[in-house]
């Protein structure tokens, strides 16, 4: 007996980690070439947003028309914030002018647009606990 609670356990214990995760849905709009890829940056903590190289998981999507859906699995629940950018040269980078500024389209979540620096993980946040659709429109 003690063997069969022992397994319902487990699989409701597996059941409750399983429903901990859901996929996020992003609509790109603006892009203006089909060339190079988006690049999307997924931040989970606020002192890491938005630095290269602290992301909590990076994704990239060809570019193959001038709005697309991207769409990411198995993101745990939690509070995230995204910088994606086009990267229409294909160089892995997100190029930037003399003032720091992208020389390429990028899209905050929340669709912040920022004046003298980068948004704030505040302003950008969203909370995700089921699947979520979200839209970000690229800035150039």
């Amino acid at each position: 007996m003690k063997k069969y609670y022992l397994i319902l356990s487990l699989f409701l214990a597996s059941q409750c980690l399983w429903a901990q995760e859901s996929s996020l849905t992003i609509k790109v709009s603006g892009i203006e070439e089909l060339k190079g890829i988006i690049q999307v940056g997924i931040y989970n903590k606020e002192e890491a947003f938005p630095k290269i190289d602290s992301q909590y998981r990076i994704e990239y999507f060809d570019v193959d028309s001038k709005e697309m859906i991207l769409k990411m699995d198995g993101l745990a629940h939690g509070e995230y914030a995204i910088a994606l950018f086009h990267d229409v040269n294909g160089d892995g980078i997100c190029n930037l002018n003399m003032l720091s500024i992208p020389k390429e389209p990028y899209g905050f979540s929340n669709n912040i647009k920022p004046v003298f620096s980068s948004p704030s993980f505040e302003s950008t946040k969203f909370i995700l606990n089921a699947n979520k659709n979200i839209q970000i429109e690229l800035l150039d």
